[in-house]
């Protein structure tokens, strides 16, 4: 089992909580597989999955403007992602969620 793609993801933070929907080599166009994997697994298998992202284009008169932490958006980046789910799935096999109609 070797998933090929990441259709959706999100980090639900007050949770803890990474919400993913994916498709397996096994998997046909018309087939989805979502999970919800407790976010510390993936500091447990050592992957470091958020960067920071500016949002640029969001902001009007950036000359005038700082930049603040808060206006940050936290990305995934989806090649540790995949990685990650790869490796925890592996690990996990009964943990693989099963398809579903996409």
């Amino acid at each position: 089992m070797e998933i090929k793609e990441v259709l959706n993801y999100y980090l639900n933070k007050d949770n803890n909580l990474l919400e993913v929907s994916f498709r397996t080599i096994e998997d046909s166009e018309e087939l989805v597989r979502v999970d919800n994997i407790d976010y510390s697994f993936v500091e447990e298998y050592g992957y470091e999955l958020e960067s920071e992202s500016f949002d640029f284009f969001g902001a009007q008169d950036e000359d005038d403007e700082f930049i603040n932490e808060e206006d940050l958006d936290l990305e995934l980046d989806e090649t540790e992602l995949l990685n990650f789910l790869n490796e925890y799935y592996t690990v996990n096999p009964n943990s693989l969620p099963s398809s579903q109609p996409y």
